[in-house]
């Protein structure tokens, strides 16, 4: 089967999925149905009071004026509740069904592997949880409620004309294989370009995400019009691809309709034919015409859905590749309650996806329970990655690491990942209190004084008691109202929070000013003590202190020992020592 069969396939596939989720909404989606059914319902019945009106113009009497009147009010007091049934009811379950969809993207997003956001933008990721979802509310609300009430009023109305001639009826008819043909190839088109816009829309998203972060340095360095003009190029992309979709609509609705009243003029020059043979009275004339006519707008409509649900269909599949997105490895079972901190890598090896050679190349450490480590050595040498294994945010692709004698892919993640604290480069602090981000995830039962003795320990207790509404401050979108050195402090704080064995310090001290760093150093080696702490270090002044040092070049480890044993041995390390000491002076 090519690509292209398959995808006409899977489109009635991801259609039927994406019904599945009106299950838990089956009573709130029967109630619109029956309003629908009202609605449809009216239609035949406004067609055949045009045989009463035809009847009380020749008959003038007061009993068939009365009757006309309440028929008339009858027949819009149905329609109307129905329509309310319908709309209102069918708006409920589109939006219960957007909820339920963006709930579980979004709770399948936090449990992808890190190779998944390895490979896609941020922006493309936060569109698919903004833009699609909402492409996909189109399709379970908007089109729904013109296929149930159209179609039925459609079928209704079809029903009502055969039963008065099915001879004239059975000439409209000749259109319907017509209509779905010029629909089916609609959709080809609209499907394609609603995947180019989906994209574009990304593209979109991530210029926009980029340059508001970043305005610091797009301003900095003069950048307004490089960001103008990379907006300009990502939003028109997607102007030109869903003018592409409206071309494709415009010609589409127009032709269908076009279809519809050759059917339609066709059927009227045959009954204005046996109304001067008298072979039809006035009054079923005027029902009949009556019915043909209010047939074409949901017909109209139907063929204009198509358009909808093929944007809906387009999205819902964008969203289905995600959900359908195998989480995290957990195979792990075995809980470890309190780690020593004793951490071994045999053999260890990795290479991230598409790449063509090992990134970690058979690394073997043994790092003894409440010691330091020390990581250096050139960017892109592979530090950080070796430190990426142990919480298992990759997954081994040769070897094992073992924490206290446990092969880590026997343990359960959550136990796994409960025995690290990491402190980063890049500090994450999340748009709330200073006291929830301290005390965030599965730290927030501790008690204010653990939070004020974890800050004091991170040397930001004192910053904290000057700001405004002290722990209480909201510190604004990742810490914006705070100082890098402030938000570093932060990190540390919550690190020593959670009070795990094994302590991960990524470049930990690198965007502090010297004051601050002088500080933290001295709370870092309290924190230390006690705990296995593997630290990634570019300066290699403030790793002097460590326990020992691993000079890890190109995936493999070259040297280790201590501060003094490495500069005695004049390798790799007394090299890298030289070369900064040269820096610094």
């Amino acid at each position: 089967m090519t690509k292209k069969m398959a995808t006409d396939v899977s489109a009635g596939v991801i259609y039927r999925r994406l019904l599945t989720y009106l299950g838990p909404q089956k009573w709130y989606f029967l109630l619109s149905v029956i309003g629908f059914a009202m609605f449809a319902a009216s239609a035949p019945a406004l067609a055949h009071l045009m045989g009463v009106v035809e009847q009380t113009l020749t008959e003038p009497s007061q009993e068939n004026i009365h009757f006309l009147v309440a028929a008339l009010f009858g027949v819009y007091l149905f329609r109307g509740v129905g329509t309310f049934l319908g709309k209102y009811f069918t708006a409920l379950v589109g939006r219960e069904i957007v909820h339920a969809l963006r709930t579980q993207l979004f709770n399948r997003m936090l449990r992808l592997p890190s190779q998944y956001y390895d490979n896609e933008s941020s922006g493309r990721v936060i569109s698919r949880v903004i833009f699609d979802v909402e492409q996909v509310n189109g399709a379970s609300t908007k089109a729904l409620t013109t296929l149930v009430q159209e179609g039925l009023t459609v079928i209704l109305l079809m029903g009502y004309l055969i039963w008065l001639d099915y001879t004239l009826t059975a000439i409209f008819l000749v259109v319907i294989p017509v209509i779905g043909g010029l629909v089916s190839l609609a959709s080809k088109f609209f499907r394609r370009y609603s995947r180019r816009i989906q994209k574009s829309m990304g593209q979109v998203t991530q210029v926009t995400n980029e340059s508001i972060s970043g305005y610091r340095e797009v301003r900095t360095y003069n950048a307004t019009g490089v960001e103008e003009k990379r907006f300009l190029k990502a939003s028109n992309e997607n102007r030109k691809q869903v003018m592409k979709f409206a071309l494709t609509n415009a010609i589409n609705v127009p032709l269908s309709q076009q279809v519809i009243a050759t059917g339609l003029g066709v059927m009227i020059y045959l009954m204005f034919q046996r109304v001067a043979d008298g072979t039809m009275t006035s009054g079923e004339f005027l029902q009949f015409i009556t019915a043909a006519s209010l047939i074409a707008k949901p017909l109209r409509a139907l063929t204009d859905v198509n358009s909808i649900i093929q944007k809906g269909v387009t999205a819902a599949e964008s969203v289905f590749s995600v959900l359908d997105t195998e989480t995290e490895k957990d195979s792990g079972s075995a809980v470890l309650e309190r780690s020593k901190g004793q951490v071994t890598f045999d053999d260890v090896r990795f290479r991230y996806a598409q790449a063509e050679t090992d990134a970690i190349k058979g690394i073997n450490l043994d790092i003894e329970a409440g010691t330091s480590v020390a990581f250096v050595g050139r960017s892109g040498s592979g530090k950080t990655t070796l430190v990426n294994l142990l919480p298992r945010f990759y997954e081994l692709t040769g070897g094992v690491i073992k924490i206290d004698g446990h092969n880590i892919n026997d343990l359960s993640l959550e136990s796994l990942r409960e025995q690290i604290a990491i402190v980063s480069q890049n500090v994450t602090l999340f748009n709330c209190s200073i006291r929830e981000n301290i005390a965030y995830g599965s730290l927030a039962g501790a008690t204010d004084e653990e939070v004020f003795e974890a800050a004091r320990a991170a040397h930001a207790h004192e910053f904290i008691e000057k700001l405004p509404q002290g722990y209480d401050t909201q510190v604004g979108e990742n810490g914006v109202m705070l100082s890098g050195g402030q938000r570093q402090r932060l990190a540390i704080a919550r690190a020593i929070l959670k009070n795990a064995p094994v302590l991960i310090l990524d470049e930990a001290t690198s965007a502090l000013d010297t004051e601050s760093e002088r500080h933290i150093q001295a709370a870092m080696e309290e924190v230390m003590k006690g705990r296995t702490t593997l630290v990634i270090a570019h300066r290699l002044s403030t790793i002097e202190n460590v326990d020992s040092i691993v000079v890890i070049d190109d995936g493999n480890v070259l040297e280790r020992g201590s501060h003094q044993q490495l500069l005695e041995a004049q390798g790799a390390y007394a090299q890298l020592h030289q070369l900064q000491f040269a820096e610094d002076e």
